[in-house]
């Protein structure tokens, strides 16, 4: 540590401090792909549409699924870095490989036939969650 710098105290992993963070954290990643959104829809008027199941029609991405699908990796990922900084001492190093190898594949999720404005807002919207999770979610870590 450099002279004159002062260490700051690294939460315990269940304390409150610790879950504030990661609440804030988790809220604002959800909050970014509706940012997103609500920037491409409404105000430059991209329909998001995607194609169903075989048999199925297409399906139009709305605000709320944006959320619940932005809240599902990001309450996951919390709980994985949660069970990771339990059982192992690199956890952060861990969590994040495992959250990098997600965000690649989810853009497999957007090879389907669809707009290129479509493909753009949701590969977007898959960025900036996980963005938005690697790097708020580790902060505070005692693991490396």
């Amino acid at each position: 540590m450099r002279a004159g710098a002062a260490a700051l105290p690294v939460p315990a992993a269940g304390s409150a401090a610790r879950v504030r963070v990661r609440a804030l954290v988790t809220l604002s990643a959800v909050a970014a792909p509706a940012i997103v959104w609500l920037a491409a829809v409404p105000l430059l008027g991209v329909r998001l549409l995607v194609p169903g199941r075989p048999g199925q029609p297409t399906l139009e991405i709305g605000l709320a699924v944006v959320v619940v699908v932005a809240l599902i990796p990001s309450l996951g990922g919390w709980l994985l870095l949660a069970v990771l900084e339990r059982i192992t001492r690199r956890a952060r190093m861990i969590w994040t490989v495992v959250a990098l190898a997600v965000l690649a594949l989810s853009f497999g999720l957007l090879t389907g036939p669809m707009a290129t404005a479509t493909r753009l807002t949701l590969g977007l919207m898959h960025v900036v969650v996980g963005a938005v999770l690697v790097t708020g979610l580790p902060r505070g870590s005692r693991r490396g």
